[in-house]
């Protein structure tokens, strides 16, 4: 019996509201599709087989929107989840689209507009705590610049580590069992970002008064953008244990952010980080829900953004079973099969010792030998294309 790549709910897939909600919109044209009601969007994703969804506070509820008002869209949303046995695992806060943002949030100049960015998200804190949400994510899409004059970089990470400081304190005073994930980008909307990388945000995190509840929110568009591997981004995060929640979608590199449909450029680079996320070489598994923020081409009407969400989620299937069938190969584990030395790995396993350090500088080591070997890592990639291919199994 063939094998079915149709999503289930245990397989953790959600979208964010702006991601199937997304109008196709961009700076150059209008919107192509009607804004869609919330609670449409999750009846959708629910019939689709996605397990939850996730939203920017005013994805639900208006900016400027009275607490009666609040109070009758967050009733009727929670409603639909009930209907539908969706969740809601995470919730962000939007700080980058009003102008009050235009030269940051909790990096603003301006103490009016820090303290109002405090207080938006601990609006939208309550928000997603009420609607069950665990993760809160942090994208800084306005802490940057484009005149570096402005300001000494140095206070602008001393601002957003007094925001994270007392964001971590409030989630903590509520007992709302939050746990935070700290999502970065090179550039755009801004000149530059401050903290541009992964790599950037788990150096940041290590000196936060809180940094055991805080993590991380790699997105595949957002490293490649750079240039960078966006598996080594993730396994660092992992490393670390500081995988909190991951962004998924396809990125073209070098170019703007294009939040394509995941899976639809440089499938090695997302069947590598898929084999890695699902453990299929033997290391942990990602245990979080697998996050699709990205949206449909603009040249789409509604039902071409459902074929759009099917498609992200049925390629990480796809490929899940193609990584399951590289790593059970025959011929690819004798090609990775760890090298084994019976006088070498006790002095390079379990930390310095004297003894180690002398019978290292002591040791006969056959350079020569060792950097005539072939490592066959060739065939071992050609293997991996024709998994990808489909033509090995």
């Amino acid at each position: 019996m063939a094998a079915s790549f149709d999503p289930v709910r245990e397989d953790l897939f959600t979208f964010g509201l702006w991601t199937v909600g997304n109008p196709g919109r961009d700076p150059f044209g209008d919107a192509v599709r009607p804004v869609q009601d919330p609670n449409h969007l999750v009846r959708k994703l629910a019939e689709i087989g996605a397990y939850g969804v996730n939203l920017h506070d005013n994805d639900l509820v208006p900016f400027g929107a009275s607490a009666s008002e609040q109070a009758r869209i967050v009733g009727e949303f929670k409603k639909t989840l009930a209907d539908t046995g969706m969740k809601v695992p995470m919730a962000t806060t939007n700080l980058f689209t009003h102008p009050v943002f235009k030269d940051g949030a909790f990096t603003s100049n301006d103490p009016k507009v820090r303290a109002f960015a405090l207080q938006k998200t601990m609006r939208a804190m309550d928000l997603g705590a009420e609607l069950g949400a665990k993760i809160f994510v942090f994208w800084g899409g306005r802490e940057g610049c484009e005149a570096d004059a402005c300001r000494d970089p140095r206070t602008a990470w001393q601002r957003m580590r007094e925001s994270m400081d007392f964001l971590c304190g409030y989630a903590k005073d509520q007992d709302y069992g939050m746990r935070f994930a700290l999502e970065a980008k090179p550039n755009e909307p801004r000149g530059d970002l401050y903290l541009p990388t992964t790599g950037h945000m788990l150096h940041f995190i290590s000196t936060l008064e809180h940094h055991e509840m805080v993590g991380v929110n790699p997105e595949v568009a957002h490293e490649v953008m750079a240039g960078l591997s966006f598996a080594h981004n993730v396994a660092q995060a992992m490393a670390c244990d500081k995988l909190f929640h991951i962004d998924l979608n396809g990125q073209k590199i070098g170019r703007y952010d294009q939040d394509l449909r995941f899976g639809s450029e440089d499938q090695k680079g997302a069947f590598l980080l898929v084999r890695l996320l699902e453990g299929t070489l033997g290391g942990k598994r990602y245990e979080g829900p697998r996050h699709f923020d990205a949206h449909a081409y603009r040249s789409e009407d509604e039902a071409g953004v459902w074929e759009f969400a099917k498609g992200c989620m049925r390629t990480y299937k796809i490929l899940h079973a193609r990584a399951k069938a590289f790593d059970q190969d025959a011929e690819v584990r004798q090609l990775i099969a760890e090298q084994k030395d019976a006088a070498l790995d006790p002095l390079l396993a379990g930390g310095f010792s004297r003894q180690k350090a002398d019978a290292l500088k002591a040791a006969s080591i056959d350079v020569d030998a060792a950097a005539k070997r072939g490592l066959g890592y060739e065939r071992l990639d050609q293997l991996l294309v024709e998994h990808l291919l489909g033509v090995r199994s």
